[in-house]
């Protein structure tokens, strides 16, 4: 049994009683799957079909669908467990990072803490040693600290596109921005995802509700604004193809040779007719550097500075190697895994650093895909009279069917036996009615 979570949660947003068309439209579903998926729901649900005189069915779900699948299924148990069990898991990992690096700084300091007490015991032990330069010479790299040591992770660098995706990674997250340390610190390597994960959905939803609106007959000026369009395409309208193919469209064309694209599916409701708004074109959201505070990032970007330089000056210290040898114990473990540490230390800086020039060229494509939408948007918001003239036949498609409980003809509710008395009983009360 495989139910999409899509399927369920249209149903429930539409009070569990839809058609394929509504379900379709509102979860941006071809209509094939759509209708397999409400026929399999309500198979394992104990749901209720209802169909009209004319033919079309309404699917009826009890509330507590969810549960009795859950019930029903050992498998979809499993699938919470293990959802629950990788978002341990996956929290874990997340807070490793900040975890190692914590133990870097602080391995790397008690060594050159340790190193350095042994060299100052060592050169005030007694002046032959010293004439004979048997202490531990010392090679600390210089560093230059400057107001701009941070400017790469200031956050002004990339608020523009912050504050095109804030609010969609408050909306996932259901949270205020604000991590812990250890999470600020993924945060900072990695990012917080793709804030258009969910593009296609969002894409194919609001393609099935302009449909839906619009009574189930639109023209292709009015989807391309939620398409990504090749050149190619827009001369010949190929692009609505996957629109025809996934809501089970034909095209229409009038006397004068316009086409216009039909949606009877689309055109039959369960319900009173629902309209929902949307949005004037597909905006795909930026990426952002990271959504943890300036303060936070900061902090986290200044420690990892000083892990690189401690990583360095260690370097120094252990260059020769006889210290380890002398000291042995912490110094010499410290020494075995240097290289971890350096390279650990490089790709705490280098790994956001790759990031930040990925996500700015990643911006730009964004920001022309967004503006090429915007344009095809601008071309039915002010359509000129050949456009006017398409989408005025349209409208002599659109219409909209809604399939109410008194014109349900017959329901899986009852005994089909039953039905027919009451149609029976029905007709001869409207017989009567007429007589007198």
């Amino acid at each position: 049994m495989t139910l999409d979570p899509k399927i369920m949660r249209a149903v429930e947003q539409l009070n569990y009683r839809a058609t394929v068309g509504d379900v379709a439209a509102y979860a941006g579903l071809e209509v094939n799957l759509a209708q397999r998926g409400l026929l399999t729901l309500a198979s394992e649900t104990n749901g209720h079909l209802q169909v009209s005189e004319s033919g079309e069915i309404a699917y009826f779900l009890p509330q507590n669908f969810r549960t009795i699948l859950r019930n029903k299924s050992l498998r979809l148990r499993f699938q919470e467990w293990r959802t629950r069990v990788w978002q341990f898991l996956f929290y874990l990992i997340r807070i490793s990072f900040g975890i190692l690096l914590i133990v870097s700084i602080i391995l790397i300091f008690v060594t050159i803490t340790v190193i350095l007490i042994a060299m100052s015991n060592s050169r005030g032990g007694n002046s032959n040693n010293r004439k004979h330069g048997s202490s531990i010479p010392l090679f600390l790299p210089h560093f230059r600290f400057g107001p701009d040591l941070f400017w790469f992770f200031s956050l002004n660098h990339h608020r523009h596109a912050q504050k095109r995706s804030v609010q969609h990674s408050h909306q996932k997250d259901g949270g205020d921005g604000q991590l812990n340390f250890f999470e600020a610190v993924f945060s900072f390597l990695f990012g917080d995802g793709d804030p258009n994960a969910n593009l296609e959905e969002r894409r194919w939803q609001t393609i099935g509700t302009v449909i839906y609106n619009q009574g189930g007959a639109v023209v292709a000026e009015q989807i391309a604004p939620y398409l990504d369009i090749a050149k190619t395409q827009a001369i010949d309208e190929d692009y609505m193809l996957p629109t025809l193919i996934r809501f089970d469209g034909y095209p229409e064309v009038s006397s004068i040779g316009d086409i216009i694209y039909h949606f009877p599916v689309l055109q039959t409701t369960a319900t009173a007719k629902w309209q929902k708004a949307v949005p004037g074109y597909l905006q795909e959201l930026f990426w952002s550097f990271s959504r943890v505070r300036p303060e936070q990032l900061s902090l986290v970007a200044g420690l990892g500075f000083l892990n690189l330089i401690g990583a360095l000056i260690l370097r120094g210290l252990l260059s020769d190697g006889t210290i380890a040898l002398q000291l042995g114990g912490l110094v010499a473990f410290a020494q075995s895994v240097f290289w971890i540490l350096l390279g650990y230390g490089i790709g705490f800086l280098g790994v956001p650093l790759v990031r930040y020039f990925w996500i700015r060229g990643r911006n730009r494509q964004i920001e022309r895909r967004n503006q090429k939408r915007k344009e095809y948007a601008t071309v039915v918001n002010q359509a000129d009279a050949k456009l006017r003239t398409k989408i005025k036949f349209a409208q002599e498609f659109a219409s909209q069917s809604i399939l109410t409980r008194e014109d349900v003809a017959y329901t899986t509710e009852k005994e089909v036996l039953e039905q027919e008395i009451e149609h029976l009983d029905g007709a001869d009360r409207n017989g009567q009615h007429l007589l007198s």
